[in-house]
Formats: structure tokens, sequence, C-alpha cells
């Protein structure tokens, strides 16, 4: 049963248990209405939180958390649920099927952390521990749901799945928006003073989240430059000589032609014949090397589909990956993600890529190729190995010929791969930890 069929009926189990549930507080709701300034602040506060975004080491992060948990705390189940469909409105630009999924998930999330919630509203005001855990209830439902989904849509283990994506990052914005639902609770007192005061807060936190934004985006920057001089510089180099020993050997077997073999006797013409036949391979290896310095670029006259593209390496990786017992992940884009490029070549630098991450990956480890678009519109294609990653200081040579970590490495590919990228005017760039490596290229789309 195809993976997409599978994940629609999940997402139909969980619509269908929020109704149900919604069914059965219905007594509850009705007996306990809250404030519809406290509804509609927070109906029009989470669609808005979900639209700010930033990459972390694994997924996005958004600040709809801290309106959902609020939700939870505050309002009755049917009321919350609605808050969670409302909060999805936020992702209407990335497709029905986003739309859907966060709407059915931000639900199922928020009515279970109204149920926990209204355990302790018998005793009025809730205390700041029960608080407490009705967001720590919230986001172990968070987790529990958006694992499950993607499990069953991507197919990647849990083990792994969970070691890429509890990460420092992750930990950081569960804390500073639990903290912030927690706040904004205190201050949602259906006044307008209290949703001044909310308000705020997610200023704040949306203050902190582009900060955060911010640090990353100028590291990856600084990364991307330095690996950008390091590899002029070497191409530079290597141009250089290639170009110098070229003409010296041109200049050898242009003189080596000319020497009338018919006059020699057999000894020296055959040590004539061999002299001019290493020069004349010794030039077109050259003349190879040079091209790859600097990659010479043919652009298809059609765009060019990075899930095409992706699902050929892929294709061409698996006899290497079986042999190591690595197993294979594709997350192909719903969005369209076509570039204009050259598809040989291309093609070529996932495939180096997926080689790699299938040697660094332990045996019976996992690989995982995606594709998307980045938040300023570029399509990119993402590998991921659970490897040990690359070490601290090897981390600034990764692009450099003739650098490699691996006993039979050559340290041509990434070199190669980089060149290849850059003369499609993108980016080939690392991220990493010891979870493991994830190069990742990023291309402009094509014109329309």
């Amino acid at each position: 049963m195809p993976r997409t069929a599978l994940t629609y009926g999940y997402l139909t189990v969980l619509m269908a248990a929020v109704i149900v549930a919604n069914l059965f507080e219905r007594a509850y709701d009705t007996a306990h209405p809250d404030n519809i300034l406290v509804l509609a602040y927070l109906c029009i506060a989470a669609p808005l939180l979900n639209i700010p975004q930033v990459r972390i080491e694994q997924g996005r992060l958004s600040l709809v958390g801290i309106a959902n948990q609020a939700a939870a705390l505050l309002l009755n189940p049917l009321d919350a649920t609605i808050v969670g469909i409302a909060s999805s409105v936020g992702t209407l630009r990335r497709g029905a099927f986003p739309l859907l999924a966060n709407a059915v998930t931000s639900a199922c999330i928020n009515l279970v952390g109204s149920l926990a919630a209204t355990e302790f509203h018998g005793q009025g005001a809730l205390p700041l521990f029960a608080r407490a855990i009705v967001v720590g209830v919230c986001s172990v439902t968070n987790l529990a749901v958006v694992v499950i989904a993607l499990r069953i849509r991507t197919g990647e283990p849990v083990r792994s799945m969970t070691t890429r994506t509890f990460t420092g990052s992750f930990f950081v914005a569960f804390g500073y928006s639990s903290l912030a639902a927690i706040l904004t609770s205190y201050f949602l007192d259906g006044s307008v003073q209290g949703c001044i005061l909310a308000t705020i807060v997610y200023i704040l936190a949306l203050a902190l989240t582009d900060t955060i934004a911010g640090r990353r985006d100028r590291r990856v920057l600084e990364s991307e430059l330095s690996d950008a001089d390091r590899h002029l510089f070497h191409s530079r180099a290597v141009e250089g000589v290639v170009h110098n020993l070229r003409n010296h050997l041109a200049t050898a077997a242009g003189y080596l032609k000319e020497i009338q073999l018919n006059r020699l006797d057999p000894v020296n013409r055959d040590a004539v014949e061999t002299a001019s036949a290493a020069a004349n391979d010794a030039v077109t290896v050259l003349r190879g090397l040079s091209q790859g310095a600097t990659p010479r670029v043919s652009y298809a006259t059609e765009p060019v589909d990075l899930n095409e593209l992706m699902h050929r390496a892929l294709g061409m990786a698996r006899p290497r990956a079986r042999a190591k017992e690595i197993e294979l992940g594709a997350r192909e884009s719903a969005e369209d993600v076509k570039v204009r490029a050259d598809p040989l070549l291309l093609r070529e630098v996932i495939t180096n890529l997926i080689n790699n991450a299938i040697d660094a990956a332990p045996p019976k480890g996992r690989v995982d190729v995606i594709t998307g678009r980045r938040g300023n519109g570029w399509p990119f294609v993402t590998v991921a190995d659970n490897g040990p990653g690359v070490a601290d200081e090897n981390r600034h040579h990764l692009f450099e010929p003739h650098f490699t970590t691996k006993e039979s490495g050559t340290g041509i590919g990434l070199f190669m791969s980089y060149g290849v990228v850059r003369e499609h005017q993108g980016s080939l760039s690392y991220e990493g930890s010891k979870r493991g490596a994830v190069f990742t290229v990023s291309l402009p789309p094509y014109p329309r």
C-alpha cells in the first residue's frame, strides 16, 4: 500500500478520534463556555505565529506552539480544537497536504492538552504545576503524533528520526515556546490589556527566533564563503598547473610526431611510438582535469526536475547500499523543484553525495535524500546519513582536492561536486554533527 495512502489513512483516524472525543466532551463545553475575546485572539494569533519559520538542524521551527499550548491551558476541548485547526491556515502557501496535516495534528494535540487541563479546572485557576503538566502533555502528544506520521510517510525508523531531531536547537525551541505559552496563559484573562501583554510576549519570542535564524544564516554564509574561497584558490591553482603542463607536453608530442619512424631501427621506433602515445595520453588526461577544475555546464533546454534526478541517483546507488545493507529513504517534494541545469552533471553530484553517505553510514545504517524549496524559493536536495559526521578539524577541508577521510578515497568527488554546483550558480553546503553528515545542494529556480 503506498505511503501516501497510509498517511491519509492515519490522518483520517486522527480526525475521527478528534470528532468522537469532542462529542463526548459536549456537555463539558456547554457548562464551561470560554471568553470570546480570548478565543478570537488565539484564533488570529495561532496562524500568524505559524508563518515565520527558521530551519534548524532537522526540520523547521515556528512559534505556533505558543498559541496552541495557551489554547490547551485556557479553553475547553472544542474551542482548543478550533484554535488548532485555525493555526494551520499559516501553512496554506505550502500546499493542500501540509494544510490538512497541520490542521488534523494541531487539533489533536490541542484537544489532548485541553482534556488534561480539564482535570485541574475544578480547582479554579490552574496552578503553575498544573500548567507545566498540561504543556508537557501537549509536547509529548506533539512528538508522538508527528513522529508516527513521519514514520508512515517516509519509512524512517523512529530511532533514527529521534536521533536526528532531538538536537540542542530543538530543546531550546521547545523550552522557550513552552515558557511563553505558560506566561501568556496568565496574561490572557479576557481583557484588552491581557491581549496586549500576550502580544508583547509573542513579539519577544519572534525576536528570539529571528536571532536564532540570523545566527544560523550567518554561520552558513560564513561557511559557504570560506568554502568558495578555498575552492576558487585550488581551482585556479590546478588550472594554472594543468595549463603549463599541457603546453609542455603538447610541444613534446609535436616534436615526437616530426620524427620519421621509418628511418629508425625497430628498438628506437618502438621507444618513440611509446613516448608519443604516452604524451598524447597525458595531454588528454590534463585536458579532462582542466575541465574538472572548472566544470563546463551544458544547460538543458527544458527545466530539470530535482525529484526525477533524486530517484535516478538513488537507483544508481542501490547496489552500493545493498552491499552494506544500508536503508535508502526518499522524501519527494510536492512543490515545484525544477531548475535550470546540466542534468548529467547534476545527477553525478547527487549520486556522489549519496555514495559518500553510504560509505559514511554504519552497516545496516540509513541514508535519506530529501527535496524541497527553501524560504527564498530555491529548490534543494539534501543527503543525510547516520554516520559519525565530519570532525571539526576536518570541516574546512571538505571541498579541497585530494582531501578524504576514506581509506580508498581520492578526495576529488566533493571538490568536483562543489565546482559543478557553483557553475550552476548554486551552493553546496555541509551541516552535521556526531549524529551524521548532511549535505545540501541549493539551486536557483527555473525562470518562468
